[in-house]
């Protein structure tokens, strides 16, 4: 069974930093790719990130591009999302998740089977 497990957020002020992690286990993830999403209150839940396990490339929306990089640690199947920059807007709850077999779409959430239970960020101004 794939388990993902965020931890990391919390509360800081606008244009601080703060670094997520993701635990993954139960399954190789060699040929796969993990994903950040982001869900505000009352609003849909948006892609922030992604990385391939393998060949390290990554994707960001244009939201969070040039303040947040995501990485990856092979050897302890985790990866990070450090974030910088923060505002505001950035506020929302964040959750990893791992694809169902197959899948492509890195930027889709549909794609993803496997989910976190979600860490609060609180940006305040």
């Amino acid at each position: 069974q794939v388990q993902v497990v965020e931890s990391g957020g919390g509360l800081v002020q606008a244009g601080g930093s703060l670094r997520l992690s993701c635990a993954a286990s139960g399954r190789t993830f060699v040929g796969y790719f993990l994903g950040w999403f982001r869900r505000a209150p009352g609003q849909e839940r948006e892609f922030v990130a992604a990385i391939t396990w393998s060949g390290g490339s990554t994707y960001y929306s244009n939201s969070v591009k040039g303040r947040f990089t995501i990485s990856r640690d092979n050897a302890k199947n985790t990866v990070y999302l450090q974030m910088n920059s923060l505002k505001p807007e950035d506020t929302a709850v964040y959750y990893c998740a791992a694809p169902g077999p197959g899948k492509t779409r890195v930027t889709d959430p549909h794609e993803y089977e496997h989910w976190g239970q979600g860490t609060q960020v609180t940006v305040s101004s």
